[in-house]
């Protein structure tokens, strides 16, 4: 038989609420076959839970994690869904380092700002000895 996890088992196994699971299944990253009211989930559900996981951590957004995900269903051509994971990747890469930029630009404004009023601090304090 093949092997099935409960809500709670993935839950606790990735550290996320069993809500958070249900979210994906609302999104059709996961389908899990029911027994009354409980939800079973397969081996291929918690390895899409597993790549979804993975996908948030990477910044990717709902649809390109589905996306992803959902290419590894088809798989006739392996290496069209490498070139489209390393596409997705690249597009991230290029977006974290000109959020990188940006921060550095950002605190070397900060900086500038704190040396200024410091400055400014200093001369007022002489005018006030005066």
């Amino acid at each position: 038989m093949d092997e099935t996890y409960t809500i709670t088992e993935l839950a606790r196994e990735f550290d996320v609420t069993p809500r958070a699971i249900r979210f994906w299944e609302d999104h059709g990253l996961v389908f899990p076959n029911r027994e009354g009211r409980n939800r079973i989930y397969s081996k291929r559900d918690r390895t899409r839970l597993k790549l979804a996981l993975r996908g948030k951590r990477l910044g990717l957004s709902l649809a390109e994690i589905k996306e992803l995900i959902d290419m590894y269903d088809q798989v006739e051509d392996e290496s069209s869904q490498l070139l489209s994971f390393l596409d997705v990747l690249a597009q991230r890469r290029a977006a974290l380092e000109q959020q990188r930029d940006d921060i550095e630009a950002v605190l070397a404004e900060i900086v500038r700002f704190e040396r200024q009023c410091k400055t400014m601090l200093k001369a007022e304090k002489k005018k006030q000895r005066t």
